[in-house]
């Protein structure tokens, strides 16, 4: 299916980026060999990714999109040029539309290949079932499996061949056609169609009349194997861009705009650029804009990752998909659409998944090399027997011999049982694995980035410290301040109530409760007038605190915590001091993490100075700070430009682009669903030691793997001499596949012996939901005072 450049429109860009998205491929090698064609065109740059099915061109001169699409097809695969992102009539996108098709089509597909298959092993296998004619019922059943079933590879197959490469579907094309072939000659033209003809069962090796064998078993079997495995792929694969779904879900549905003094509730994406609209108390920003009325503290956590909300008033410019904390804004829009910050954001997300290094299958890439092999061999086979005088039949069965044995089933079962094993043992400990291609990253991973709120930190505001002047009581001070925050709003004041609420109970109720704009609160408590916000609004009733106090506030601040004043009655009682607590859990994690070789990096957009507190108490050396959502993926590009293999950790939105950027991205359970979308691995607690058993069991999984992909072809390379010698029969060919199979399955399943460390077990899954609430313990926390 092909587009012309009349659709392109809106996707190409003015300095000639295009974006194509790429149908038909099947391995790693298809994605290189259309991006070698494509940068053999004059003035082409060219990156295909296999596993997100999208080139990203860069092309100059008389170059069109035309030509690049109809390059492609000459390579043998589909190209179009993506439609702008616009949601189907069920409210899904057309690409995860199409994603369910691919994969409902492959389901099909081996259900059906399955239910025939299973009585033709049966068959061949158990004497037992050999009635007078069951070899006919085994060709009725198997001639599908093998025509139908196994088309996608005879397809890939041929195209390979008209460009003169090889890859796992050429071997299975080849394995399967040639057992079908002989084994239809056999019925028809030699001694097997006879009634009564049995495969006795016996693992005999002795040469045996060709035409009175059948690998119809053969056929069918690795046909519906490497079907369960492609299914199991395609089905991880369907994910590829959920994250950018999940990122034009975040935006403000609808918008309050104010037109002639009226406001008027209209869909979000029909607001234009200088329109006015109304935020109200809770809901999201509806686009980037300029305040023109009103002040409020604005959420930005979703975009910035930090949990201490921004003051903003008449002025200051808001973020789209951020959350009004506080009071009524009107906002004057001025990015609409794709400029706005949040579609900034899915672009930054998009082309680091497209930038992404390509994994190859190492089934495809030990095919490259086993196919030419196999077929000399089968060549050499056919020119030996010929010369010797045995005679064409005997000469052909040992050929035909050869490329059957050659193809193992049990390289479609290697990768999927290894990762539903792994996968299903990862789930149980609170790891979820994406895919194959994640754990290739994982053995060679140097260098773990880690966000800092929400990861190495709880990501939510605690009362950590509660300074009482000389002579004041610790509980009436909480009880009183306490009181009064909890009529507010502000994520500071609601920290301290529930703090509060916590250590003394249920809270009095308040009287004359006043939000004092850009200083604190006041109101009247148990018939006390109370303050409590910044030392400023104190000292504005001559309540200025003491020595003591302005030290206990100056060194909370000095450690990047937010320190509030309280005072009632005339004089100064108290500092209330809140931040983002430090999981109980980090420096473990950041310990463990080392010990399998990582060098920890802290990237947060926080300040330096709260950044570099946080790290010291978690034994993290190397800190980046003060960085926006872009710079952390240009953080994350410099290191692997110095050669490291970097994974990233987090949490938030903002850490969406940098999680696909790096070579493996680990999402916080606890986190936005952008994050789990763009990562690779996700933690579904919130307890960063599962970040070293993920790379453990990622690595051991990845092992067996490669363990599997051995033995898949051991079985059968060890097979080769005695076909090319002439001396398989149909029971040898079928129990080396068998054995090959139940060893890969066998091997598979030892990953559900596998257990975090020995520190991680006793309250792994009674933590799952337990650290929000946990007790923060001490050490630097994160915020600055903006309260």
């Amino acid at each position: 299916m092909s587009s012309t450049p009349d659709t392109a429109g809106s996707a190409t860009a003015a300095d000639n980026q295009i974006e194509l998205a790429i149908g038909g491929m099947t391995c790693a090698s298809c994605a290189a060999r259309i991006e070698k064609k494509l940068n053999k065109l004059e003035g082409v740059t060219a990156t295909v990714n296999y596993s997100t099915e999208k080139a990203k061109v860069t092309f100059t001169g008389d170059i069109t999109p035309a030509d690049l699409v109809a390059t492609v097809e000459k390579t043998g695969y589909s190209a179009r040029l993506p439609q702008p992102p616009k949601a189907d009539a069920d409210g899904g996108q057309p690409e995860s539309a199409e994603a369910d098709d691919h994969v409902r089509i492959l389901r099909q597909r081996l259900a059906v290949s399955t239910i025939l298959t299973v009585p033709v092993i049966a068959m061949a296998m158990i004497p037992a079932l050999q009635f007078q004619y069951w070899q006919w019922l085994s060709l009725t059943l198997a001639a599908p499996v093998v025509v139908w079933g196994a088309l996608p590879f005879h397809k890939a197959a041929w195209t390979n061949l008209r460009h003169g490469a090889s890859t796992m579907d050429t071997l299975i094309s080849m394995g399967t056609i040639a057992a079908l072939a002989w084994s239809l000659y056999a019925l028809f033209w030699g001694t097997a169609g006879e009634p009564g003809m049995t495969h006795a069962f016996e693992l005999t090796i002795a040469r045996t009349d060709g035409t009175g064998n059948i690998y119809l078993e053969a056929a069918a079997g690795v046909t519906t194997f490497i079907l369960a495995g492609r299914y199991f792929e395609a089905r991880s694969k369907r994910r590829a861009g959920a994250a950018l779904r999940a990122l034009l879900e975040l935006g403000a549905k609808e918008v309050s705009v104010l037109r002639g003094g009226v406001e008027t509730r209209i869909p979000a994406d029909q607001l234009a650029a200088d329109d006015l609209f109304v935020v109200r108390p809770g809901e999201k920003i509806a686009t980037d804009g300029t305040i023109v009325e009103g002040s409020s503290a604005v959420d930005a956590s979703m975009l910035t990752g930090e949990s201490v909300p921004v003051e903003v008033g008449p002025g200051d410019a808001v973020v789209g998909a951020t959350v009004n904390a506080g009071g009524r804004l009107v906002v004057r829009a001025t990015r609409i659409g794709a400029d706005t910050q949040l579609a900034q954001m899915a672009r930054l997300v998009e082309d680091a998944q497209n930038g992404k290094a390509q994994v190859q299958r190492l089934a495809d890439q030990i095919s490259g090399i086993f196919v030419p092999i196999v077929i000399a061999l089968a060549l050499g086979t056919l020119g030996f027997w010929l010369g010797s005088g045995s005679g064409l039949a005997a000469a052909f069965t040992a050929a035909v011999a050869v490329l059957i044995i050659a193809c193992p089933c049990a390289l479609g079962l290697a990768t999927p049982t290894a990762l539903m094993v792994g996968t299903g043992r990862g789930a149980q400990l609170g790891i979820l694995i994406k895919g194959p291609e994640v754990l290739e990253s994982t053995r060679k991973v140097d260098t773990v980035v880690l966000d800092k709120t929400g990861t190495v930190t709880t990501g939510r505001m605690t009362l950590l410290d509660v300074v009482v002047a000389s002579g004041e009581d610790r509980e009436q001070l909480l009880r009183l301040a306490g009181a009064l925050e909890d009529a507010s709003e502000h994520p500071i004041a609601q920290a301290i109530a529930k703090g509060a609420t916590e250590r003394v109970g249920i809270l009095p109720p308040v009287e004359g409760f006043t939000n004092v704009e850009g200083l604190g609160v006041q109101g009247v408590v148990d018939g006390h007038a109370v303050l409590v916000g910044r030392a400023r609004l104190l000292a504005e009733w001559s309540q200025h605190l003491s020595a003591d106090l302005e030290r206990a506030m100056a060194a909370a601040e000095a450690e990047g915590r937010t320190a509030v004043a309280v005072g009632w009655d005339g004089a100064a009682r108290g500092v209330l001091v809140v931040a983002d607590a430090i999981k109980e859990t980090s420096a473990e994690a950041i310990r463990q993490l080392r010990d399998l070789g990582l060098t920890p990096i802290l990237l947060t957009g926080d300040n330096t100075t709260v950044a570099r507190s946080v790290a010291a108490a978690v034994g993290i050396e190397e800190v980046i700070a003060e960085v926006l959502p872009a710079d952390k993926v240009d953080v994350v590009k410099r290191l692997q430009s110095e050669g490291k293999v970097v994974a990233m950790v987090g949490d938030g939105i903002n850490d969406a682009a940098a999680l696909a950027q790096a070579d493996l991205g680990l999402a916080m359970g606890t986190g936005t669903d952008v994050a789990i979308e763009a990562s690779d691995l996700t933690l579904v607690r919130g307890d960063l030691r599962a970040a070293a058993d993920a790379i453990r069991l990622s690595r051991k999984t990845l092992g067996t793997i490669k363990g599997n992909l051995f033995w898949a072809f051991a079985y059968n390379v060890a097979a080769l001499p005695l076909a090319a010698a002439g001396l398989l029969n149909p029971m040898l060919a079928g129990a080396a596949m068998a054995f090959s199979s139940v060893f890969v399955v066998s091997n598979s399943l030892r990953l559900r012996r596998f257990q975090p460390l020995v520190s991680n077990r006793a309250d792994g899954r009674a933590r799952a939901g337990h650290l929000a609430g946990a007790q923060p313990a001490d050490g630097a926390l994160s915020g600055s005072n903006t309260r």
